[in-house]
């Protein structure tokens, strides 16, 4: 059993929310996190649809399937949707804090058959795959650390190498993968847990004439990872209509596989390309689509720089759904091909970017987006870091520094940070 973050702030939730909503790819632990949950709570009920007899009962009366005087865990909502009407004159009724514990395997509210179902009622907290911190033991900390000490960074060396965060990458963060040995076994899981994605869940809210297209779209995003979506090539590519395309792409994105991170401006340039990046939400699965093993990874000419930058990104999206400090995941690119793969906005507009490298050295040359945001940013740049795969912490000139790939998980959060919008 692997503790989640997320299980002190569903309980958190539950104290001054009426409606709690864990929303998560599948097989990532939501029905286990709930269970958990209920386990700590007097008088709970547990109803899982993935029963059809209970399924059917939550059809048949909706209205009296969320009646309870307690918590009431309802597994796989978006199986139901209908229920959602029911529970909103439940909790309008009776407003107290704790009523409903909800997880889903969607984005509820982007169903569109859904009602306007709960708004002002409702926290939604993100279930991902484990990050390294869940599966290591580890503090997790990187996002709030560098927000409150900017390149003061202290950490002893690092022993991991190149190829242990490959292993990292491909290992995953699906519970099952995890505690499955590597070869075999594990690629059966990722193996099934895409058939039973196109087959289930995409299906369920959507119908999908050939899941070939899907499953060839799912191989061209894992080869494209890290990548702009450029929605005209990607559909080039697989063989689809633009349309159809962007509307496969939003399913995608719907059942939490992958996630497009926003391009960043700022208004700093009118150079800067507006196309989001893409994201693989698991590098294990990313790896599996593109035939990625951890004897093909040890050829110099794999690449293996894709993989590692789309697992430490998934790293820093993870921390961002428990981080103290209020953040926002950009990238940043210009038409100059000047890049930052992570910048890193803060609510009082302070900016920290992130570039990551599979590299064991790291070189001046790296931080040259870097510098590119210090000058146009001036005092709201806080700090700019080449992640990597060697072993020390680097400095490589104000508020820019190289630290190993495991500070992202390492680094401990410490207290708040008084960030300060800057004049």
């Amino acid at each position: 059993m692997f503790p989640r973050r997320a299980q002190t702030m569903v309980l958190d939730a539950l104290s001054d929310t009426r409606v709690v909503v864990v929303n998560g790819a599948r097989q990532v632990g939501k029905s286990t996190l709930a269970s958990l949950i209920a386990d700590e709570t007097d008088n709970a009920r547990r109803l899982y649809l993935d029963d059809p007899a209970v399924l059917s009962a939550a059809e048949e009366d909706p209205v009296a399937f969320v009646h309870h005087d307690g918590l009431l865990l309802i597994d796989e909502i978006q199986r139901a949707p209908r229920l959602l009407l029911p529970i909103k004159h439940e909790v309008d009724r009776d407003p107290r804090a704790g009523r409903y514990l909800l997880t889903g395997s969607a984005r509820l509210l982007g169903l569109r058959d859904l009602p306007d179902a709960l708004p002002g009622r409702t926290e939604t907290i993100e279930l991902w795959p484990l990050s390294q911190g869940e599966i290591d033991g580890s503090p997790d900390g990187f996002v709030d650390y560098v927000f409150s000490r900017g390149v003061d960074v202290t950490m002893p060396p690092c022993p991991l190498r190149k190829h242990d965060y490959v292993d990292k990458a491909l290992r995953g963060g699906y519970p099952e993968a995890v505690r499955r040995d590597p070869g075999r076994r594990r690629s059966r899981f990722f193996d099934s847990y895409i058939t039973d994605l196109i087959s289930r869940d995409v299906r369920q809210i959507s119908d999908i004439e050939r899941p070939a297209e899907m499953r060839r779209l799912l191989s061209v995003i894992a080869a494209r990872m890290g990548g702009l979506a450029v929605v005209q090539s990607i559909a080039g590519d697989v063989g689809l209509l633009r349309m159809t395309l962007s509307r496969y792409l939003d399913l995608l994105e719907l059942v939490f596989v992958i996630k497009r991170i926003p391009a960043w401006s700022s208004n700093l340039t009118r150079r800067a390309i507006s196309t989001p990046k893409l994201l693989v939400t698991d590098s294990g699965l990313a790896g599996r689509l593109i035939g990625m093993s951890p004897e093909r990874a040890r050829d110099v000419t794999a690449p293996v720089g894709p993989l590692l930058e789309n697992f430490a990104i998934g790293e820093v999206a993870r921390q961002l759904t428990w981080a103290n400090e209020p953040v926002q995941l950009f990238h940043y690119r210009d038409r100059d091909k000047v890049e930052v793969d992570v910048v890193l906005e803060h609510a009082s507009g302070e900016v920290i970017g992130i570039e990551i490298k599979a590299a064991e050295t790291v070189r001046s040359d790296d931080f040259r987006g870097l510098r590119h945001l210090a000058d146009r940013l001036g005092a709201r740049f806080r700090a700019g870091f080449v992640l990597y795969t060697g072993e020390q912490a680097l400095a490589f000139g104000e508020k820019l520094r190289a630290l190993p790939m495991a500070s992202l998980w390492t680094l401990p959060a410490g207290p708040l940070s008084r960030v300060t919008r800057p004049s």
